[in-house]
């Protein structure tokens, strides 16, 4: 009798591990309404056997210069609707089809090979075959942008302690960690998940609609060498697939650096820093419009892009530095006070960073440093 029982238990077994190989693989769900749960009921990655799969039709993206979130690495993916392309467009945001659906996962480094909270900076991450090991890593959450028919919706959710599921966080959270840099110091701060509000505060950059749009999936930050086709292009991979209708093609395309690329000119690299960490508020049209600040890589650098210009709302955010840049005295340069201090009412960005980007101040202290010419 026993045998007969464990023979059961064994076909029962290998049934249900066959019934689990032969299940469909997730494909991604359109929501046109509501606020859904989870994450998994969009679709559009999953968890399986350690690995952050992509569903069937995601395609993962990376842009040249990317935004500094506290150093958290980051997964993109785009899930366009079957037949559906987005628009190009030279300096905006392309205009994707209603039923998009964009997903940002944040993660970090394990520490000592146990998540314990630290931040270990400075690992790489790979995607293989629409998949990439969790070997090693720690998911925080991801951020659902979806195009509705009234416009897009920025969806926040947090991975719960499984690293099975992320659940839906409309108010945000705030997540205590530890940052550890590659010298040894540590630093203790709070990892923000942003509320709904939030998201409108970088999203919106459009300051007279206030309606939310995508920031990174633009012509001069997606115009690079794919991380994920080897040898091709970014954006003739998104054309080869049948995702963009007006392309000009790559070298008709504007094109931002690499801010890490030593061989670039000091210059490119640091107008493409300050355009992927700040040009989305600080544009003509943007929520800091009132700065008269411009630090998109197309505006004519002079007065507008900060050049011995004068503070106008910046408050008690200057430091007591006369000019947001002042060439040759990045110390006496008000943008880059704004990097360094991490105080919440003068630092910038306002949102996403907690901690100094050292790295980044260091590229625009250089170029600071290396300007000519004088305020006087």
């Amino acid at each position: 009798m026993r045998a007969a029982k464990l023979r059961i238990a064994a076909i029962i077994a290998a049934a249900a591990a066959l019934a689990a190989c032969s299940r469909p693989a997730p494909t991604p769900t359109f929501h046109a309404e509501g606020f859904p749960e989870h994450l998994s009921d969009w679709g559009v990655i999953s968890v399986h056997d350690g690995e952050l799969a992509l569903s069937k039709g995601v395609v993962p993206y990376d842009i040249a210069t990317p935004l500094f979130s506290d150093y958290a690495l980051k997964l993109r993916a785009v899930a366009l609707p079957e037949g559906r392309k987005a628009v190009y467009n030279a300096s905006e945001a392309f205009d994707f089809p209603v039923g998009t659906i964009i997903a940002k996962t944040f993660f970090y480094p394990e520490a000592d090979g146990t998540w314990d909270g630290k931040v270990t900076y400075g690992a790489d991450h790979t995607v293989k075959n629409g998949a990439m090991s969790l070997k090693g890593y720690h998911l925080v959450e991801t951020r659902i942008l979806a195009r509705r028919k009234n416009g897009w919706v920025g969806l926040p959710y947090v991975w719960n302690a499984d690293q099975t599921d992320a659940v839906l966080k409309r108010a945000g959270e705030i997540i205590p960690m530890t940052m550890r840099r590659p010298d040894g110091r540590e630093e203790k701060f709070n990892y923000l998940v942003p509320n709904a509000n939030q998201c409108k505060g970088c999203h919106a950059t459009t300051l007279k609609t206030r309606e939310l749009r995508p920031i990174g999936p633009k012509a001069r930050h997606l115009n690079k060498m794919s991380t994920f086709v080897a040898g091709k292009n970014q954006l003739d991979v998104w054309d080869e697939k049948g995702m963009l209708a007006g392309y000009p093609g790559a070298d008709k395309a504007p094109k931002n650096a690499d801010w890490t690329d030593a061989s670039a000119p000091l210059d490119a690299r640091a107008r493409a820093y300050l355009d992927a960490n700040c040009s989305h508020c600080h544009s003509p049209t943007g929520p800091a419009d009132t700065s008269g600040l411009d630090l998109r890589p197309m505006a004519e650098f002079g007065p507008r892009t900060g050049l011995c210009k004068s503070p106008i709302a910046a408050g008690a955010g200057t430091g007591g530095r006369p000019f947001d840049i002042v060439p040759g005295e990045p110390d006496r340069s008000i943008l880059l006070y704004r990097m360094e201090i991490d105080d919440p009412g003068a630092m910038m960005p306002e949102l996403g960073r907690a901690v100094e980007h050292e790295e980044g101040v260091a590229l625009i202290r250089q170029w600071i440093k290396e300007m000519k010419g004088s305020c006087s």
